[in-house]
């Protein structure tokens, strides 16, 4: 019984582990989830439309849906921001730009056309977001 305890622990232990590391794949699931929801970013306020992004670990939300046709403003804000998210591009329009730490940027996209994609992301190409403007 001497020899076998060890190995009953060990085994046990390994079990033990295995479940903390694979176990509760539920909170990777919602974050999933609420990252590609279509969340309410997008306002119009006095004929300007605009759609807000938050900064800081990546982009969000990743995916936003606008109305065409209409003046529209990105604001993008940063709350304790020091990773590549606060080095914003849009190569589209033309911008780069080294964001504040904390703050909020507002940046012009003019009035986008029916079916057009605005797409931003890091200086490093690891985070994005796009607007579709529909």
């Amino acid at each position: 019984m001497n020899k076998t305890a060890p190995i009953i622990l060990g085994i046990a232990l390994l079990i033990i582990i295995a479940i903390l590391l694979v176990g509760n794949t539920s909170n990777k699931k919602v974050v999933e989830k609420t990252d590609t929801d279509n969340i309410n970013n997008v306002e119009i306020r006095d004929g300007i439309q605009y759609v807000t992004i938050n900064a800081r670990g990546g982009y969000s939300p990743r995916l936003s849906e606008a109305k065409s046709g209409i003046p529209t403003k990105l604001i993008v804000k940063t709350n304790g921001t020091y990773d590549c998210s606060t080095a914003l591009v849009i190569r589209s329009i033309g911008f780069q730009k080294i964001l504040p730490n904390t703050g909020s940027t507002e940046i012009d996209l003019g009035t986008p056309k029916e079916n057009t994609s605005i797409t931003g992301m890091c200086s490093m190409g690891m985070y994005n977001f796009n607007i579709d403007f529909k």
